[in-house]
């Protein structure tokens, strides 16, 4: 159990929970929490992948942050006990975003109740809610004069909602502090609860996003606990909500994907009429999480940016080394014009339990194709 008398008994406790591979991103005190669990997956068989003491390749050379911008905002964001998925994730570009004055709120604290193989945020059990959140969120926004801000979290399964009722109190605080700003939530899957993501929606986002992160192959070993299907449903349910809500996803590059698995993914994505795509580069947080399978191109990138949009249809796609899911987004908002809902409007794999429902670990999809399909897309 986590120690929180003081602030040195909870670093011992993080110390000590390190020693089987609990995984801590940055130099911050998450509290106690849980390993990734193996490095090792299925898709990885007979393949070589990346090491880890390999030297990057030259476009994926970005400089450290350091900026007086960047310092002032990272003050501001510890004074206000507030975090950002740049930091909790390791983004790339945190050194070009917070010089420009930008960043991704992270909300319902740093700790997630699921552990996706890819993912540098802590995982482990959530000890409290803070409610709070919302109205500080909506001060820094304010502090920070922005136009667009972007709210993302950890999954929340341990609550009724997942934490819909803060995210739509978050976009309603800043609506009243900050007027003009846009906002853009990349939310959870809820564990496919529609009654939640119409929570999120009631509040009006500019966009309403939500990751696939990978193929439908790989989306049994790199996501436990998440669901392809249900992933993508979602988003179709989003758009029979409200269509005029920009809808958005990421899918991560280089996890392991085949050429063919990419396609059906965008194929897929735009049968739920998902309106905006981004495609970056996985980078591998630590050894406790999967290794890389290949660096992608910046040509390669390019080229899947002329086939989201020219052969499938994408209002717009974001694709680069870099890019991550909030990498333009201000742009995104303002210039992409929201599409109408297509054929997946239902929410699927909706009753699969979550991780933090279930006494035994590893929880993840062991058939694929769509659900009730037999194994076959086409049915």
């Amino acid at each position: 159990m986590a120690k929180t008398a003081t602030t040195s008994d909870r670093a011992a406790d993080r110390k000590d929970d390190r020693a089987p591979g609990g995984y801590h991103p940055g130099e911050k005190d998450t509290g106690v929490v849980k390993p990734k669990g193996t490095a090792r997956i299925r898709a990885h068989e007979g393949i070589e992948t990346v090491d880890m003491a390999e030297r990057k390749p030259r476009w994926l050379k970005v400089r450290s942050p350091g900026g007086n911008n960047y310092r002032r905002l990272k003050e501001l964001m510890r004074s206000q006990s507030l975090h950002t998925v740049c930091e909790e994730a390791g983004c790339p570009n945190i050194g070009e975003c917070w010089e420009a004055g930008t960043a991704t709120f992270m909300i319902l604290g740093d700790v997630c109740t699921r552990a996706c193989k890819y993912c540098a945020v802590a995982h482990g059990m959530p000890t409290e809610l803070d409610e709070d959140e919302p109205r500080r969120v909506a001060e820094t926004v304010q502090a920070m004069a922005l136009e667009h801000a972007v709210i993302t979290s950890v999954n929340r399964d341990e609550l009724p909602d997942g934490g819909a009722g803060i995210y739509a109190e978050t976009i309603r605080q800043i609506r009243k502090r900050v007027p003009g700003c846009s906002v853009e939530v990349l939310i959870p899957d809820f564990k496919g609860d529609e009654d939640a993501l119409k929570v999120v929606m009631d509040a009006k986002p500019e966009i309403l996003g939500h990751n696939l992160e990978t193929v439908e192959r790989l989306h049994p070993d790199v996501r436990p606990g998440g669901r392809y299907w249900r992933s993508i449903s979602f988003l179709g349910a989003a758009k029979r909500i409200d269509d005029s809500i920009l809808t958005k996803t990421s899918i991560i590059m280089g996890m392991g994907e085949r050429e063919s698995e990419v396609r059906q993914a965008m194929s897929d994505l735009r049968e739920a009429a998902v309106d905006i795509l981004t495609l970056g580069q996985y980078l591998r947080p630590s050894g406790d999480h999967i290794p890389v399978a290949r660096w992608v191109s910046p040509d390669e990138f390019r080229m899947w940016k002329e086939v989201g949009e020219g052969e499938y249809g994408f209002r717009h796609v974001e694709s680069g080394p870099l890019v991550r899911s909030s990498y333009h987004a201000k742009e995104q908002a303002r210039e992409v014009e929201a599409g109408g809902a297509g054929p997946i409007q239902e929410v699927m794999e909706a009753d699969i339990p979550a991780p933090a429902e279930v006494p035994t670990p590893g929880l993840v999809q062991l058939e694929m194709g769509r659900p009730g399909s037999n194994g076959s897309k086409d049915g």
